[in-house]
């Protein structure tokens, strides 16, 4: 039984911390005194630029906090942010789909932010296509319904269990919505009876929970067809982790902002400076600022220091407690259990610039297509760790068909990326950093031509002889330009 009761109590201690506010009342939250401060004083200062700490620095600055932002980076975004190429190319560093609020019929609400209007998001004719050697499925856009239709129309005798897991899915997502609206006041007596799909499944894997519905492994790889957006396989990712923001995927939509993912970034800059917060770009934190085992401030690349009441950091946990803080027996049983936890998946991308309109050449109309060579996933998470191209999964994210204009005149452009874990480049770094990128450049070069290959063989014939401007991002590119511990991209896994 105390075995039990310390399971409930680290769940529900997880639940507090970890799930995301759904509703925000700003009038909860506190209101800052806008009392004088000297010029490098703050209430809040963040470390880092993207989407979480633009977000939350924007929050403190709504409710009348003096907040500043330090970024290393020329420009504020992180992973949303963009880069442009001779030929009128520009792409988009990472972001590929996201959901989106609507109002009055125009999807260009932030949850959170409505004071933000000027980021338009686009809808994807289709959420996503999913392609696998006997299936190749285009998922409805919000119509949760087809797609379950879909699915018994390929395997009828899984029919129950398909609609049981997505029952659960649900489940999962009405109880977390309870659990917040309740803010922590629960009675864990009355657990499994006021939430039952949470308690059958926070201790589950997502493997499990599709086991103990359907049987066939080809239907488990297509329902887990998203596991590359969290970086794990289904035996080692939790149920809630992708349950929860899969169902809402299914059911809310895909969207893509108009202006690429480095409108958002600037929507918030815009609104941290309109709410007399900073922005400085350019500004590399080079140590947090401890007194009496409590953070004060920053000191920068160049010995300024900024002070705040508050200190959040945006950068990765392994550098904000290896490198940003001073070692002292204070964390030292922290960083006894950060040196247990395993690090993500990285990232290889290949950008492509084309000098002539491919896509309406061979008539391609999908925007976001995931190809698998197999129904193992385990076996795919293994050759992404490895870095082995030759049969990884890869995503083909091909925008120029959400909306007109998004390439110049009479071309495209195309991202073509797969998961890698970092070991493959581990033997590259030392060199990449000290300017020394032959060997590198070769290796980047040869995995992804096998990468476009293996596109033009599928799904584009013509796309080799088509590349006007040819970019490549490895795990080393990450660290460079985010400084994500190994290149990580989901952080610990």
């Amino acid at each position: 039984m105390a075995g039990k009761i310390l399971e409930r109590r680290n769940f529900i201690k997880f639940f507090i911390y970890g799930i995301p506010v759904l509703s925000i009342d700003w009038g909860s939250f506190p209101v800052g005194s806008k009392r004088h401060r000297a010029e490098n004083e703050f209430d809040a200062v963040i470390i880092g630029s993207g989407l979480g700490g633009l977000s939350c620095a924007a929050a403190f600055c709504r409710q009348g906090f003096k907040t500043l932002v330090l970024e290393k980076h020329y420009i504020p975004g992180g992973y949303a942010t963009t880069f442009k190429r001779p030929g009128g190319f520009v792409f988009d560093v990472s972001l590929h789909s996201t959901t989106a609020g609507e109002r009055n019929g125009i999807h260009n609400l932030i949850p959170g932010f409505p004071e933000i209007k000027d980021v338009k998001f686009i809808p994807h004719k289709n959420l996503y296509r999913t392609v696998y050697p006997d299936y190749d499925i285009r998922v409805p856009q919000r119509d949760i319904s087809s797609y379950i239709n879909i699915l018994i129309k390929y395997f009828p005798d899984e029919e129950q269990g398909i609609k049981n897991l997505f029952n659960d899915m649900r489940g999962i997502a009405s109880d977390i919505r309870k659990f917040s609206t309740a803010q922590g006041k629960i009675n864990m007596n009355r657990f499994p009876l006021d939430f039952p799909y949470l308690f059958n499944s926070f201790n589950k894997t997502w493997g499990q929970l599709m086991d103990a519905r359907i049987k066939n492994v080809k239907l488990k790889a297509i329902v887990s067809a998203l596991w590359g957006y969290y970086g794990l396989p289904p035996s080692r990712l939790a149920s809630i982790y992708y349950a929860m923001p899969t169902i809402g995927y299914l059911e809310e939509g895909g969207y893509y902002p108009r202006g690429r993912s480095q409108k958002i970034s600037n929507a918030f800059v815009n609104f941290i400076e309109k709410h007399s917060g900073k922005v400085l770009l350019r500004t590399k934190v080079e140590k947090i600022l401890i007194k009496n085992h409590s953070a004060y401030g920053v000191k920068t690349a160049n010995g300024k220091v900024f002070t705040g009441k508050v200190v959040i950091s945006n950068a990765n946990a392994y550098d904000t407690f290896h490198t940003l803080i001073e070692k002292d027996n204070y964390i030292k049983d922290y960083l006894e259990k950060m040196s247990k936890f395993s690090v993500s998946l990285s990232s290889f991308q290949v950008f492509l610039g084309l000098k002539k309109n491919l896509i309406d050449e061979v008539g391609f109309t999908d925007t976001e297509i995931f190809y698998n060579t197999g129904y193992d996933i385990e076996a795919e998470y293994k050759s992404a760790y490895n870095a082995d191209v030759e049969v990884c999964p890869y995503g083909l994210m091909i925008y120029d068909n959400i909306y007109k204009g998004y390439s110049p005149e009479g071309k495209n452009t195309i991202n073509i990326m797969t998961l890698q874990g970092y070991e493959h480049w581990k033997q590259y770094e030392a060199d990449y950093f000290s300017g020394k990128k032959g060997a590198y450049r070769k290796e980047k070069e040869r995995m992804a031509d096998i990468l476009i290959d293996r596109v033009e063989k599928k799904f584009l014939k013509g796309l080799s002889k088509s590349i006007e401007i040819k970019e490549i991002g490895t795990p080393l590119t990450n660290i460079r330009y985010t400084g994500n511990y190994r290149g990580a991209i989901y952080g610990w896994d």
